[in-house]
């Protein structure tokens, strides 16, 4: 197994460039997940890593080769698309076998690494069924068998899941989990779901509009991150925003109708932005704040608040008691974790 390197990658169509000059570096091994909203270049750049977009300029090496302009089939890779894209003809080992028998790999080999990526995936008892036989969960992991029959260096999955239901996404995402931990390899996933990435990764690659917005574990970014997108992109519910004026040390709130300390980078004067996590709020008595609609999801609510200002707050709620709609309520902010950044160019002030 091999990593991958990206140094100054830039992808253009004429004369619109959407790729930045990026520099990456997957280490070996290493389950790397590519996040971001629609449009943001993260499967245009997973597609380059595969050659099947070229690479305008920049370098791309896997392992010590240097690929950048070398054919798909040349770099040692596999790729899983959204479309499981599978012979409706064949049956389930023919799907999978299918690339090695093309390449004249014999019959026996053929026949034992398919079956290896069959239990593995524990696919045994559908191997003779046909893919209108199968479930979407099992079609995606026939395309992901067909890909591990290969032996890649780097698997690259460009949001397999997106066509599935919700309870079978969670189901693929403990499977895909599952085979990292078990073959090993080096793989760069693309999704646009936080949670996918939050639960997958190692390293997440935070994208915005064709450049790295951050790059770091998952939970790095959540505790620690360095500008507003991705403080609002990182963690479900998303933060919420709250604009505030430094004044002698503190920074003046009128949405919630109190202050909180500033951070020392802070100017006086300064507008800034205050980020709070749903999760680090808790409702108390006050009338600060209106309860416009309370989500009771069983264990957890999150009320949806509205300031006088017309700035919209999320608070979860645990516990017996929950909030109700038209209710008047403040709220405290748990110490430590208040999140500050300039209003104008959005990066973190610390």
């Amino acid at each position: 197994m091999t990593g991958v390197t990206l140094t100054d990658v830039i992808k253009r169509y004429g004369d619109v460039q959407v790729i930045h000059g990026i520099d990456l570096q997957v280490e070996d091994g290493e389950f790397c997940v590519f996040v971001g909203p629609s449009g943001c270049g993260k499967s245009t750049l997973l597609r380059m890593v595969a050659g099947l977009e070229e690479t305008t300029a920049g370098t791309i090496r896997i392992g010590a080769r240097d690929v950048t302009r070398m054919d798909p089939a040349e770099r040692g890779v596999a790729m899983v698309f959204q479309t499981y894209a599978l012979y409706p003809h064949m049956t389930v080992e023919q799907n999978m076998g299918f690339g090695l028998k093309m390449n004249g790999h014999p019959r026996e080999e053929i026949r034992a690494k398919v079956a290896e990526a069959s239990r593995i995936l524990k696919l045994d008892d559908y191997l003779r069924r046909k893919p209108a036989a199968l479930s979407g969960g099992q079609r995606q992991r026939v395309a992901i068998g067909r890909a591990i029959v290969r032996g890649p260096e780097v698997f690259l999955f460009d949001e397999p899941l997106s066509n599935l239901d919700a309870e079978l996404r969670v189901e693929m995402r403990v499977e895909i989990a599952r085979l990292h931990r078990e073959i090993g390899a080096t793989m760069i996933y693309v999704t646009h779901d936080q949670v996918e990435a939050m639960t997958l990764a190692d390293k997440i690659v935070v994208l915005r509009a064709g450049h790295i917005e951050q790059v770091g574990a998952p939970m790095d970014l959540y505790r620690d991150p360095d500008n507003r997108f991705v403080a609002g992109f990182i963690g479900s519910p998303s933060m919420n925003f709250l604009a505030g004026v430094v004044r002698d040390g503190q920074i003046d709130m009128p949405g919630i109708g109190t202050s909180l300390p500033a951070p020392g980078s802070a100017s006086p004067g300064q507008k800034v932005l205050v980020g709070l996590r749903p999760e680090h709020l808790s409702l108390t008595g006050g009338d600060a704040l209106r309860v416009e609609l309370t989500e009771s999801l069983g264990g957890v609510s999150y009320a949806h608040l509205t300031a006088a200002t017309g700035e919209t707050i999320v608070v979860e709620e645990r516990g017996d008691t929950r909030s109700q709609r038209g209710m008047s309520v403040g709220i405290d902010v748990e110490p430590g974790k208040v999140f500050v950044f300039d209003a104008d160019s959005e990066r973190r002030l610390r």
